[in-house]
């Protein structure tokens, strides 16, 4: 065998013991981020003409670089929107990369395609969209939502050619993910961010937001963008009355629910849903609440033809493969990437190996420990909760604490390794306020958990 044949096994069984002791630690350290400057000091130069090879390059990762980042699986890592995914998921991406399949057409991911396509059919069968209806996985939520946008602008401007050149609006609340504000220039779009001091859009709300547009503009309005579980307090738009008036006005219905729609597939809060299922289009992310790595988002249509119009590629290379084997579902044509690796292939294993139930059962963890923390909120007389709390987040705050009593208390309990808990700004009756958030996502969290975090604000 030749060296590098017994170098490479080596750094296999390596790379596969750092992976196996990794995930499973379900405690794993939280790390904080360095300085470049810092980080430069202890590692230096890495990439240089003769290569510094791969047992060192491993060690500089395993032993430094991999601390200078937070672990969104930890079970006290509940800020931002954090991410738990399941072994098995995980084990399953070393599986996708090592498979080097291209997901983008039929005739070179045929087998992947057909797994993804089967966890996508039980994503879709959630949304209780019309049979009809389907998906393709992306990146994540902002590819998902942008490649939604830019399909109902086609079907816009398909309805009427004289909207071609026109540069499109759409409206969502100032309860909406910064990333539509961002698609929007992206697109060349206008954004109209309708004023909802609970963050929740109604129907009568965005009714009146229409009603008071210039004509001009009204003509220029190609989509409203809801949201199914703002990132912020999780909040769902009233989703059956803004379908309503989208379809009374003829205006596409899209459904940003890139955290909560995972909570779709659960019992207690499925309700809260009402009117998705008249969408045009959705957007769920499952390495947030459905438990796979990053990155992985998905993007829904009511009609796949609509997407494909908007997104289909045409190019003589991409037009010799006759046999019937090659010819089936391309990922490529309803999303705005080419390129594309089986993002779904790690949650279709994870599905197929865990079933459904389970799947169900973490989420409604995340819900259930939402309610225990706000439980524990109330009874403790130095806190007290900013608003119910509303899937898996809870918004609270610390009487007497300023602005930046929330940031030194988020620094400390960070820098010691507690946790790491961010905190937010939230409008109410006196204005806009900073305050605490919990957001969870991963059933490995505790009460216990909970009562750790909540001792460190006395």
């Amino acid at each position: 065998m030749h060296k590098i044949d017994i170098d490479l096994v080596e750094m296999t069984l390596d790379v596969m013991k750092y992976t196996i002791d990794r995930i499973s630690n379900v405690t794993p350290e939280l790390g904080a981020p360095k300085k470049e400057e810092d980080l430069y000091k202890i590692i230096g130069e890495t990439i240089t003409p003769k290569g510094i090879g791969g047992e060192v390059a491993f060690k500089m990762f395993r032993d430094t670089l991999v601390k200078a980042t937070v672990p969104i699986d930890h079970p006290r890592h509940l800020a931002f929107v954090p991410a738990a995914p399941t072994r098995a998921a995980i084990m399953f991406d070393l599986v996708t990369s090592a498979s080097s399949i291209h997901g983008a057409y039929w005739m070179e991911g045929a087998g992947g395609i057909f797994c993804e396509n089967q966890a996508m059919k039980w994503l879709v069968s959630l949304t209780g969209l019309p049979e009809s209806a389907f998906g393709v996985f992306t990146s994540g939520g902002t590819a998902a939502n942008l490649s939604a946008l830019v399909a109902a602008r086609g079907a816009w401007r398909k309805k009427d050619p004289t909207n071609n050149g026109v540069r499109a609006l759409l409206m969502t609340s100032n309860g909406a993910h910064s990333s539509v504000q961002a698609m929007a220039k992206v697109m060349d779009a206008d954004v109209v961010l309708i004023d909802c001091p609970d963050e929740n859009l109604r129907g009568k709300v965005l009714q009146e937001a229409i009603d008071g547009l210039e004509e001009k503009d009204r003509k220029r309005l190609f989509a409203v963008v809801a949201t199914g579980g703002t990132t912020n307090a999780g909040i769902i738009d009233e989703l059956d009355s803004v379908a309503a008036v989208c379809e009374r006005e003829d205006v596409w219905f899209h459904v940003d629910a890139a955290y909560g729609g995972g909570a779709l597939a659960a019992p207690s809060v499925r309700h809260l849903f009402k009117g998705i299922e008249k969408a045009d289009s959705i957007t769920i992310d499952p390495h947030k609440w459905l438990f796979s790595p990053y990155d992985c988002g998905a993007v829904i249509y009511k009609d796949m033809e609509v997407a494909a119009d908007a997104h289909s590629q045409k190019g003589a290379y991409l037009e010799i493969f006759k046999d019937e084997g090659a010819q089936g579902f391309n990922p490529s044509d309803y999303q705005i990437q080419l390129t594309r690796r089986l993002r779904g292939l790690p949650l279709w294993f994870s599905l197929a190996m865990h079933g459904t139930d389970k799947y169900r059962d973490a989420i409604e963890r995340g819900i259930e420990l939402a309610k225990i923390a706000e439980k524990k909120i109330q009874e403790n007389e130095l806190l007290e909760m900013v608003r119910p709390a509303s899937l898996s987040v809870v918004l609270f705050r610390r009487k007497g604490w300023k602005a930046e009593d929330y940031r030194d208390w988020t620094y400390k309990n960070h820098k010691e390794g507690i946790a790491l808990v961010t905190p937010t700004k939230w409008r109410g009756e006196n204005g806009v306020e900073t305050i605490s958030r919990f957001c969870f996502i991963n059933p490995d969290t505790t009460e216990e958990d909970i009562d750790i975090i909540l001792e460190t604000m006395k």
